[in-house]
């Protein structure tokens, strides 16, 4: 295939020809089923429990995969190559954040929420505070999810639309009603082996593109010589700056505090572990989640220098053979393996699974969280388990129609979808600096948990509001690596950039920290403003508290209790009973 003919008269080209629709449609087709299957024939019971914990009956392997699947979005799958393209590889480090957060996630966080075996992992917030904690978490939570579901699904409709000619409106709530549909019929075993089909679509087709790509630049000799040419390795950026993009500590550190709050105390994650019938099998599930999410990043990472090495002297945006760098991976896929019948399709598949994988357990999760949060506790009868998973039912059929309506707002707000992208990570950071506070501070109290919480999010978002307008009036800027276009065989013109000299100082100090640090910051915020309160108010008895509420390392080493307790339900509700001391 020639890669240095006209840029645009080639991109008019690059369509979906009717095996690629076919292993589309294929793809949909077979996660309905899953969903249909697991709603009328392979389920135990109809109660609250099969359909959001599936019985706790749940394998391994399958519950890894769908972990897997739920953390890397079609945002990752299709952003990663453009961030490597763009800015190299420091990125590529963020790979080794995902051991230590296994790690810890497995002593510190997960032995939690496992013994306590609860469905709403607010739930837990109630326990150790009280309910107004817990709603307002709740609340919280739904809210970032609302705003982040739409962008997920919104970026690889626009790389189908390129692909296949066909209008992003018309593509997205028809992918969207096929996930509603079969996360609605099925509960979280739907979710768990659609996750497992689609997450291996991913890996499959992305492999295959990685191998047609170093065959056609020759391996990866060429790959790493023109990557070096090109500036793109970069590792060792060890300045301990903030204000920096991407150092290799902001990397590290971030990332780490990133992914930690996403798996740790994240519903739909906890969900998936507490499906598993032990914690032994949820500890193999984390193992293999690690190793997951290593090899995910380390395909996509690689993609970027493999799609810089093929276009380093006729760089595609450049030569307006796409409009915007999300369009990146989506163009190269159809360039490089449009030679291949279908198998554009199928990797187009591979990121719309993605993208699905991280809706349907977003949809299950929410589910469970406003039924358990909000609907349970606001019924004064009782009802039957059949009445509670139809209503749960509509409460993600209602959600879903939400986030299918808010998708045809995402391309008219512009800037306003990177604010909203960033908002996830500020609420993620109050959310898991709360837990955190109530795990590892037994004098913490309600009063310090919320007003925390409060000024975690106030000032984060004051913070990634301030900084999105720094960068749209471009008093913030990041210099992106070279890029050429002296091999794409016609003359481009291009006009020269008017360059104007911002001082740094213009944008306030805080709104010039690196978006990396965005969830380590919320957290502090709330840690520090939560203790703070706690000393002007009054902590609770240290002695009376239930260890099973804390983190296994605070039992041993700073309450040093021995009663055991186990959650029973009285009257209807869930407390922590002690049991005699062995």
């Amino acid at each position: 295939m020639n890669f240095t003919t006209d840029a645009t008269e080639g991109a008019a080209e690059l369509l979906f020809g009717w095996l690629d629709s076919c292993f589309f449609i294929l793809m949909l087709v077979l996660s309905t089923a899953i969903g249909v299957y697991f709603g009328f024939w392979g389920k135990k019971e109809d109660s609250p429990e099969e359909y959001l914990l599936a019985g706790k009956s749940m394998s391994t392997l399958p519950v890894a995969v769908s972990l897997v699947a739920s953390l890397v979005s079609g945002i990752t799958v299709m952003g990663d190559p453009s961030e490597i393209y763009t800015y190299g590889t420091l990125y590529w480090l963020a790979c080794f954040c995902a051991p230590p957060v296994g790690v810890l996630n497995n002593y510190l966080y997960l032995p939690v929420f496992y013994e306590l075996q609860i469905t709403s992992v607010y739930e837990y917030l109630q326990l150790r505070f009280n309910r107004s904690v817990r709603v307002m978490a709740s609340v919280l939570c739904t809210i970032g999810m609302l705003f982040y579901i739409p962008i997920v699904m919104y970026v690889p409709a626009l790389a189908l639309s390129q692909v296949s000619g066909l209008n992003i409106h018309y593509i997205t709530p028809i992918i969207c009603i096929i996930c509603i549909f079969y996360t609605m019929l099925g509960g979280i075993k739907a979710v768990i082996w659609t996750d497992f089909l689609q997450g291996v679509v991913m890996v499959v087709a992305s492999l295959v593109v990685i191998v047609l790509g170093l065959i056609h630049v020759g391996g990866f000799s060429p790959v790493w010589e023109k990557s070096i040419e090109g500036q793109r390795i970069k590792i060792f950026e060890m300045s301990l700056s903030p204000f920096e993009r991407m150092t290799f500590w902001s990397v590290l550190v971030g990332g780490t505090s990133g992914w930690l709050g996403m798996l740790s105390v994240n519903q739909g994650m906890v969900q998936k572990f507490l499906s598993l019938p032990t914690y032994s099998k949820a500890q193999k599930s984390l193992v293999f989640l690690v190793l997951g999410t290593l090899l995910i990043k380390c395909i996509t990472c690689f993609m970027g220098l493999i799609i810089y090495a093929t276009y380093y002297d006729c760089d595609p945006l450049e030569s307006k053979a796409i409009s915007r760098s999300d369009q990146l991976l989506a163009y190269y896929v159809m360039d490089i393996a449009s030679a291949i019948p279908g198998l554009p399709g199928l990797f187009m598949a591979g990121i719309f699974s993605a993208s699905l994988s991280t809706m349907s357990s977003t949809l299950n999760s929410l589910g469970a969280t406003l039924f358990e949060d909000f609907v349970r506790p606001c019924l004064n009868i009782k009802i039957s388990d059949k009445t509670s998973n139809n209503i749960i039912k509509l409460l993600v059929i209602i959600i879903g129609a939400i986030c299918v309506v808010m998708v045809f707002f995402v391309d008219k707000v512009g800037g306003i979808v990177q604010l909203a992208m960033s908002m996830s990570g500020v609420s993620s950071g109050a959310s898991f600096g709360l837990f955190t506070f109530g795990m590892f501070y037994p004098r913490g109290n309600s009063k310090g948990a919320l007003v925390g919480s409060v000024v975690s999010l106030l000032g984060m978002g004051w913070i990634v509001f301030g900084a999105q307008m720094a960068y749209s009036d471009g008093t913030i800027k990041y210099p992106k690596l070279p890029t050429s276009t002296e091999g794409c065989g016609f003359n481009i013109t291009l006009p020269e950039p008017i360059v104007t000299e911002v001082p740094p100082e213009e944008a306030f100090v805080l709104f010039r920290i690196t978006f990396m640090y965005y969830t380590l910051m919320g957290f502090a915020m709330m840690i520090i403003v939560g203790m703070i309160v706690g000393l002007f108010t009054e902590s609770p008895n240290v002695e009376e508290l239930n260890p099973t509420l804390f983190s296994p390392v605070v039992r041993k080493y700073v309450l040093r209790k021995k009663q055991k307790y186990e959650m029973k339900i009285i009257d209807g509700k869930k407390v922590l009973y002690m049991t005699p001391s062995e």
